[in-house]
């Protein structure tokens, strides 16, 4: 399973495609089957639009608590918001999503993060 995430331009804010828009929340976010094209078209249509995001790529998900995750250490952080404090960004929201975030496990590095540092 994966998701596509970028960085919102105008604030720097992690966001989730969802349906031809950009969403805040992860929960929200479309969730792709591993079907290679579909998402490479989502991936063409954000990549589209350099006036609202920056750095969209897919992320690996592996399923948490009845609910699916990143697999990656860092894409979950993205997806909880700041993690200085719990009272914090998207994680302040909490709900179901945000707990499975937050006990997800797996380090591996999202192959769509990868294949973006590889682009660079």
């Amino acid at each position: 399973m994966k998701a596509i995430t970028a960085n919102r331009l105008l604030d720097g804010e992690v966001v989730f495609w969802k349906t031809g828009q950009w969403v805040e929340p992860f929960g929200d976010a479309q969730l792709f089957d591993n079907d290679d094209a579909a998402v490479e078209t989502a991936v063409a249509k954000g990549k589209g639009q350099p006036t609202i995001v920056v750095d969209v790529y897919p992320i690996d998900l592996t399923p948490s608590e009845g609910h699916w995750a990143p697999v990656s250490y860092r894409e979950r952080i993205r997806a909880l918001g700041p993690t200085n404090e719990p009272t914090h960004g998207k994680q302040a929201e909490g709900g179901e999503a945000v707990d499975a975030l937050r006990h997800a496990a797996g380090a591996a590095r999202s192959t769509g993060r990868v294949d973006l540092i590889r682009r660079k």
